[in-house]
């Protein structure tokens, strides 16, 4: 049986670790946007009928204006990004990919899982960087692609203006955008590829009909037309995420990156301090190659004194 991967969530065994219930818990172990877009009423032709090519169209003319999608790329939706990811490494030739590190694990995996070997430096047939990257906030810059390279943004929405989807007007670019992170809708499924249209077909092929869900396909159409939403929530965003540097470095962490999403400490000691949090009913992300990196999302704005009240005397 393939070992899983480490990834934020497992509130499940958390609960099962330290009990309550799952009402009682804050998970901050993911980047997920804690008051997602409101999806309102769905009509019941979307969950009835076979999604159709005019809601498709509807959903990714409304992605090519929100992302800016230049001209002459091309964009494609599919059952989250994630999907998108696993079937990525088909569209390349080669069989070396450079993946820098620490950074999100599904694209090494992806890559390894089709026969390519993986390494964090030096030339190779394709790059990955995940811009801004997880679970640093590190940012690329047009400069640094070179060649047929994925760029995922599934963060990048809190910082329009660092897109890279321009670059997508190179051969072998390709830009992931996911849905999950800053509506806050990650049980959506929802993700896109941006790049060239002969990079693209392959992955179209891949993915098949009706990647996209009927009701993925409407909500996703009014959120990405939805801009006031959108700028609204970047301010709350980068709001909270002030608050919460506040009240961690009150603690004697230290902010080490990250972005308005997800915020990056050093402490002391990671499992400490995700135990600690964890008896307080707050759900931390520490990683297997770092001792004292702790990561942390935002609360909802009704728990924040659940997370002071965790945070003290960490």
């Amino acid at each position: 049986m393939t070992q899983a991967r480490d990834h934020g969530g497992g509130l499940d065994a958390a609960i099962a670790r330290y009990g309550g219930a799952r009402a009682d818990w804050i998970d901050l172990s993911t980047g997920i946007n804690p008051v997602p877009y409101p999806v309102g009423g769905i009509g019941a032709q979307a969950w009835t009928a076979l999604p159709d090519t005019e809601a498709m169209h509807r959903l990714l003319d409304a992605a090519r204006s929100f992302w800016n999608v230049p001209r002459g790329a091309d964009i494609i939706a599919a059952h989250g990004a994630s999907a998108l990811i696993a079937r990525l490494p088909s569209v390349f030739a080669g069989d070396t990919a450079t993946i820098p590190a620490p950074t999100y694990n599904e694209h090494a995996a992806a890559f390894r899982a089709q026969g390519w070997s993986v390494q964090e430096h030096g030339a190779a047939a394709v790059t990955t960087v995940v811009h801004p990257n997880n679970p640093d906030g590190r940012m690329w810059r047009a400069a640094d692609i070179d060649g047929p390279t994925v760029i995922d943004e599934s963060f990048c929405d809190v910082a329009p203006d660092q897109s890279l989807v321009t670059e997508t007007t190179g051969g072998g670019v390709v830009v992931l955008k996911s849905f999950g992170k800053f509506w806050g809708l990650a049980g959506l499924r929802l993700g896109f590829a941006i790049g060239q249209p002969d990079t693209l077909a392959p992955l179209r092929d891949l993915m098949g009909p009706w990647s996209v869900s009927g009701p993925a396909l409407d909500i996703g159409a009014r959120a990405l037309a939805d801009q006031a939403w959108a700028e609204e929530t970047r301010g709350r965003l980068a709001a909270d995420a002030d608050r919460l540097d506040a009240l961690l470095t009150g603690a004697g962490a230290q902010v080490v990156g990250g972005t308005t999403l997800f915020r990056l400490y050093e402490v002391d000691d990671a499992v400490r301090w995700q135990d600690h949090l964890a008896r307080h009913h707050v759900w931390s992300r520490i990683f297997p190659y770092s001792k004292t990196w702790v990561r942390l999302g935002l609360p909802h704005p009704d728990r924040w004194t659940q997370v002071a009240d965790a945070v003290a005397g960490v």
